[in-house]
């Protein structure tokens, strides 16, 4: 290979399976490594990524990830991480703390763009200023409450400290951060790698100033690229950028094994719960520590094991454990951790009675004990071997970039040096397990050895406790006032002047001249349209979408249904309708054997709801259920007559399952509120906007999930089943369409296994009308209390629909006004993980948002102050050209080959043309600094016309009663 001369290459190893060859290179002064996967892709991905291994729980390597990107010694400007994202075309830009590593991955489809983003990213990892003022900002800090009054309330702030608070406010990571506590007792793993909020204020700068000093060095890094730029390319800069000015760190950062207990280990703790009936809500789970996550055959056999035992409802632990009566539903964290040195397999239930541990651990091993004795259906090893092929083989990116996601999975085998290159190309160990499955004793000694004779097992018991939250807000109060109070004169008053000198520091503004940029010129000049043909096949004409892609030998199929003219009440019913399509029974089958057919033949098979507005007005929409499945392209026959028998057979007589099903997205949903708070709170504010926003709000948003946890408390199921049943029956007279999604020479293969399966379909009924739900355009003002340490606060006005002229502008606005003014106000100043604007032209809204927000009449007088700044400032031009790249960049964001020719299909059927979407985008490319202005004062001028929602606790909300009376916002507790 033709290396660069700083460089030793290694080894180059071909990956049919993911069409892209792994080259390994050496540095030679420094030994960082470098894994270059080599791809015919244009979205070229970067990664540096680090070992961080931290030895407490003050969250080091985390506010050190935020400080890092706080400036640096050639881009010596206060926020150069957020001000690139505004200068460029990046696909996606982000940094992630682990529990060992920190990494600092971005990608982009323009070249210019990706060496500008890689000159500020390297600069930043190895050449940090990581001022103090930053960690203050970033880290943690005390303020007064009134800032310049010493005799107010002393209190803490800090991003990370607040993000954390939110996150820990989160059920599964309580209990991930407790398992893994008393799971690894001597190890990094012990420690909340991201900070626990009590911990966090004890980190000083000069730890963190040690920690960077070890562990941002070369010799401790791990360079992964991923695309069509050759590896000595990026070997030139990382050399002249980097490199070059470092020798080679003696010391070794890594984490050891853990020591092994001798006995199972069982521990009691407790959580924070609002819940008035603390009955039946202890959460109990099952630990076990496996082998070493860079042995391949170590890690696939877990992996298999795993799977056996957890892959779905059918498989025989996840059957136990949806099945008893001891829990509600299974536990969050149910299935294999492989990110860590050592592999972690848990398995548990929620909704547990107190005294049920005992019942709990003997249902678990009596389980266990059953498959190490009789073993499983050899069908049933086939099934989790067909999984992981599937999985290995096929192209996402609708997410994160398809080539991060493979940096992702070889980056743990990196950290731990490992082999990234076995940990990718998998088929070989395929081959190898599916002859010894051959075996009928292999599943048995394998569960035996792994679990039953695996003394390194803990049973976690977590039961909840009203008084928590609490005794932990006393105990941080009761901690403030002591500082306070052993504060002298001059301590306070340097307290009043590190929040000055703060505020001066966020306000200053910096040269962003001296980051590169990209510009309007760059922008490709229109937007990516497919190929695709259209036929009628069989006996009723079905209509037939097809879109060539390269899939990778996976096949991609869909039957697209109209939504009938469902009732208030249905449309309530509708999240539970879909879920159960492909949960349930078909025909003469139970869904036991259902659970098992898909897992035997398809890589996923679900349905789903949409309904949308069309373009011309938010009060117009079309509505469709879609039952979506993929597959290997040797099962797609099996895949469309799965497809076509799930939407003409499935049953909704099995009445445990549909319980079990309730129960389980019921406590999921609930689960959910902290990860997503600002997108429930936006949800809330906007629910009179539009009719199919307050369809959204009722069925998926916080109405929702109240009214999906009060029938899982209290359910007619009889009542149910009749009225599932009749929208089946309404679904069944609905005509039909079809999507398929492959590669062109599996075109005719595919076409015979479709009108093949059409026959099992009765034709379509004559009373078939399609949703159309009444107009609606009202004001909300709501406050909901959930359990959470923090606050979402969002605020929204009635706009216009996406073909409206002012649209555009709208929408270049949401970046504008989160650019410069929302993200220094909320986020630095406020000390909010995240605040921010956008423009939603389907249902013609604007809203304004903040996420694990420590404030909240606060951050809504932000929202106020910020259209005021819009339109009394004068205002350049190039912040208007970062807000226009923005948008540019989200609307030319590639996903993977099927992910594109899906959303193209489906966006038509909204009205959303390829056209369209042209037109919408010329019209972002052409807002000018006068429309900004002209569109925030015709459209959000009027802070009485706007809707509000807040997500909070009951102890912020009984405090803020004043203020939410003033304003007129009804309490809801979820």
């Amino acid at each position: 290979m033709n290396a660069h001369h700083a460089f030793e290459h290694l080894r180059s190893q071909e990956i049919p399976a993911l069409n892209l060859t792994l080259e390994e290179y050496e540095h030679s002064k420094t030994g960082a490594k470098h894994y270059h996967l080599s791809a015919d892709n244009p979205e070229n991905v970067f990664m540096v990524a680090l070992r961080t291994v931290p030895e407490d729980s003050t969250g080091v390597a985390h506010i050190l990830e935020h400080t890092a990107l706080c400036g640096s010694e050639k881009y010596p400007v206060r926020d150069p991480f957020f001000m690139m994202i505004r200068r460029s075309l990046n696909t996606f830009m982000n940094a992630f703390t682990s529990s060992d590593w920190t990494a600092y991955p971005f990608a982009s489809q323009n070249r210019k763009d990706f060496d500008n983003l890689l000159q500020v990213y390297l600069d930043a990892v190895f050449f940090s200023r990581l001022d103090e003022l930053d960690f203050a900002q970033e880290g943690h800090r005390v303020e007064f409450e009134e800032a310049d009054n010493p005799n107010s309330k002393l209190v803490f702030k800090g991003v990370v400290f607040n993000e954390m608070k939110g996150a820990m406010s989160s059920i599964s990571s309580q209990l991930w951060q407790t398992l893994s506590k008393y799971l690894f007792p001597t190890t990094t793993y012990h420690y909340n790698s991201g900070g626990d909020p009590e911990d966090i204020p004890d980190l000083s700068y000069e730890q963190l100033l040690a920690f960077y000093k070890t562990h941002y060095h070369p010799s401790n890094a791990m360079f992964l690229t991923y695309g069509d730029i050759d590896a000595k390319d990026h070997q030139q800069k990382f050399e002249t950028l980097a490199l070059l000015r470092f020798e080679r760190l003696d010391e070794e950062i890594a984490v050891a094994d853990e020591q092994r207990f001798s006995e199972p280990q069982r521990v009691i703790e407790h959580y924070p719960s609002d819940d008035a009936d603390g009955d039946n809500k202890s959460h109990m789970i099952m630990g076990w520590l496996l082998g070493n996550s860079t042995k391949l055959q170590d890690l696939l056999e877990a992996q298999l094991l795993s799977n056996v035992l957890l892959d779905n409802s059918s498989s025989p632990l996840m059957q136990v454990l949806e099945t008893t009566q001891l829990g509600s539903a299974p536990s969050p964290l149910c299935g294999m951790e492989d990110s860590n040195r050592e592999l972690v397999f848990c398995c548990g239930i929620e909704g547990a009675a107190r005294d049920a541990v005992d019942d709990f651990e003997a249902l678990i091993l009596d389980t266990l004990e059953r498959i190490a004795k009789h073993g499983v259906e050899h069908e049933r090893l086939e099934s989790v071997l067909h999984q992981l092929e599937f999985h290995q083989r096929e192209i996402g990116g609708d997410g994160y970039p398809y080539g991060l996601q493979i940096i992702m999975a070889a980056l743990g085998p990196a950290t731990h040096r490992g082999d990234p290159v076995a940990a990718l190309n998998i088929e070989p160990v395929l081959e190898e397990l599916r002859q010894k499955i051959a075996d009928p004793e292999y599943i048995k000694q394998l569960t035996r050895k792994l679990l039953l004779e695996n003394t390194h097992r803990l049973t976690l018991v977590m039961h909840p406790d009203p008084e928590l939250s609490k005794l932990r807000n006393d105990s941080e109060a009761s901690r403030l006032a002591e500082m306070k109070a052993k504060m002298s004169d001059q301590e306070r008053q340097a307290v009043v002047e590190l929040a000055n000198q703060l505020q001066a520091r966020q306000e200053r503004v910096d040269d962003a001249d001296i980051l590169p940029k990209v510009e309007l010129s760059d922008v490709p000049a229109g937007i990516k349209v497919h190929s695709y043909t259209e036929s009628a096949i069989g006996h009723h004409t079905t209509p037939l979408t097809f879109f060539p892609q390269g899939t990778n030998g996976i096949v991609y199929q869909q039957l697209v249904v109209p939504m009938p003219a469902f009732s208030e009440k249905q449309l309530q019913l509708l999240p539970l309708f879909t879920s159960f399509i492909s949960e349930l029974g078909l025909g003469d089958m139970d869904y036991l054997q259902t659970q098992a057919l898909q897992a035997a033949h398809c890589g996923s098979l679900g349905a789903y709801s949409a309904v949308r507005p069309l373009p011309g007005s938010e009060q117009d929409q079309r509505g469709f259920i879609v039952l979506s499945g993929k597959a290997l392209s040797r099962k797609n026959g099996e895949l469309s007559e799965l497809i076509m028998r799930t939407f003409n057979e499935v049953r909704f007589d099995e009445s445990s399952r549909i319980r079990e099903l309730i129960a389980q997205m019921s406590a999921r949903r609930e689960q959910s509120i902290t990860g997503n708070g600002h997108s429930l709170a936006m949800s809330a504010a906007c629910s009179g906007m539009s009719p199919v926003a307050q369809v959204s709000y009722m069925s998926s948003g916080l109405q929702g999930i109240r009214w999906l946890k009060e029938i899982n408390k209290d359910c007619d199921i009889d009542a149910l089943q009749a009225e599932l049943l009749a929208m089946h029956k309404m679904l069944l007279a609905q005509t039909r369409q079809l999507l398929l999604v492959a590669e062109q020479d599996q075109f005719t293969a595919c076409l015979s296994g479709l009108e093949k399966s059409l026959d099992l379909l009765p034709a379509p009924g004559q009373d078939n009308s399609s949703l159309q739900l009444n107009a609606i355009r009202e004001q909300r003002r709501l406050a909901w209390q959930t359990n959470t340490q923090v606050n979402f606060c969002a605020k929204a006005y009635p706009t216009v629909s996406t073909d409206h002229e002012d649209a555009a502008a709208l929408t270049v606005l949401g970046g504008f006004l989160r650019n410069g003014y929302l993200h220094r106000a909320i986020r630095e100043q406020g000390g909010a993980y995240g605040g921010g604007a956008s423009h939603d032209s389907a249902n013609a809204n604007f809203r304004f948002y903040s996420y694990r927000d420590p404030r909240l009449t606060e951050t809504m007088d932000d929202f106020d102050q910020s259209i005021h700044w819009l339109l009394d400032t004068k205002h350049d031009w190039q912040a208007v050209e970062e807000a226009i790249l923005g948008v540019v960049s989200s609307l030319d964001k590639p996903g993977s080959p099927a992910g594109e020719a899906k959303q193209q299909f489906h966006s038509s059927l909204s009205g959303r043309t390829p056209e369209q979407r042209e037109q919408f985008r010329r019209r972002v490319l052409n807002v000018t600094a006068n429309d900004l202005k002209r569109v925030g004062e015709r459209w959000l001028g009027d802070t009485n016309a706007a809707s509000v929602a807040v997500v909070s606790n009951s102890e912020i909300l009984t405090e803020q009663k004043p203020w939410l009376d003033q304003h007129g916002l009804n309490l809801e507790v979820l």
